[in-house]
């Protein structure tokens, strides 16, 4: 079986070294050494200026928009995981979905313009596929109707753009180190702002509110990781430059092989340091994409309808009016990547696509 994705596991005695201090301190959770350790090394690595560990990357979500205060309407994308719009119906925000850009996939500006209102509060985009958002339009709308901006930056981890951190850009931008994504921690996620204010309330809401063992800053909610979690962290971190590496050669050998083929992939903005999070192409039909997937699933490969539906499709939510987002959810199919992918396997699964095509 070729799945769509496989975690990167470090050399198992390296995670047991972490495990055997964690042993000795009896220290499992809540703010540990290896967590502390883990937000100082990400920072740097990421190169942003206040970065927290938290539980996973939908509990980030939620602190973010916590921590700003949202409600009301915030315009989002709906080509995005669902965690991006549930996390704003669990705030109490209401999601006004924007159209994306047909070349990249993002939310697109001139559709956010279009559907600001009088309750328009805030703006959160996903940097789809690890590809960065046209963030100097957002920002500059935001400036022009006093909006905050919330990146969901769940695919960028390693991205530069212009030479800053993917992390760096927005109020708050916020990631999933889930097993599945490039830099994992198996569950976890991260907040990261540049503002000392927010980082300070986000510091507390993490934690209940708690401003010491008897006195509460905020309100608060358990967004804490533990020390397992932070050791897998930091193993990992040491291999991220290679899996990036791999990841490239990866993609670079399905460029090759499909450069003939009648299928489109997604536009990379120019200044962009790319971390090669995901293989997504676009086929001409949805009729093809299926014939596709079954010839796949016919030799044992798994890929993923990624993102499919839309997000407006949710029972939740408003329905709303995004041709070019429903063109593309329909057509687009993310190939098998992960790091150690072989070649034979790649080969595997461009010929069930030329089964198809040709």
């Amino acid at each position: 079986m070729i799945n769509v994705t496989k975690p990167f596991l470090p050399p198992r005695e390296e995670y047991e070294t972490y495990i055997r201090g964690i042993w000795d301190r009896n220290w499992l959770t809540n703010n540990g050494p290896l967590v502390r350790e883990l937000e100082e090394k990400l920072t740097d690595y990421t190169e942003v200026d206040h970065l927290l560990y938290v539980g996973n990357g939908t509990i980030a979500l939620q602190l973010a928009i916590k921590a700003l205060g949202l409600h009301g309407e915030v315009i989002t994308t709906p080509f995005s995981y669902v965690a991006t719009s549930s996390s704003l119906v669990w705030e109490n925000c209401v999601p006004v979905y924007a159209d994306i850009d047909p070349d990249t996939f993002n939310i697109d500006p001139n559709s956010i313009q279009e559907r600001i209102t009088p309750e328009t509060t805030a703006i959160l985009a996903t940097h789809v596929y690890g590809i960065p958002c046209d963030v100097e339009a957002i920002e500059r709308i935001a400036k022009a109707h006093n909006l905050k901006v919330i990146y969901d930056a769940a695919h960028a981890f390693g991205v530069k753009y212009k030479g800053r951190s993917l992390f760096s850009y927005g109020d708050i931008a916020t990631t999933s180190f889930h097993a599945t994504k490039l830099f994992h921690t198996i569950e976890g996620g991260a907040v990261m702002c540049s503002s000392d204010e927010i980082r300070d309330k986000l510091f507390f809401m993490r934690n209940f509110g708690h401003n010491g063992p008897e006195v509460f800053a905020d309100i608060g909610v358990n967004g804490k990781n533990s020390e397992f979690h932070a050791a897998m962290g930091l193993v990992n971190l040491k291999y991220i430059d290679h899996i990036i590496e791999d990841r490239k050669k990866a993609s670079e050998a399905y460029d090759q092989a499909l450069n003939d083929l009648n299928i489109s992939r997604p536009t990379l903005p120019e200044n962009t340091d790319y971390n090669y999070a995901y293989y997504p192409i676009v086929f001409e039909s949805e009729e093809i994409l299926l014939k596709v997937i079954d010839e796949m699933n016919r030799h044992e490969i798994s890929p993923r309808r990624y993102f499919y539906p839309n997000l407006d499709t949710l029972p939740y939510v408003e329905k709303a009016s995004i041709p070019t987002a429903d063109s593309v959810a329909v057509r687009v199919l993310c190939l098998p990547l992960f790091t150690g992918i072989e070649q034979r396997e790649i080969e595997q699964i461009v010929a069930c696509i030329r089964t198809v095509l040709t």
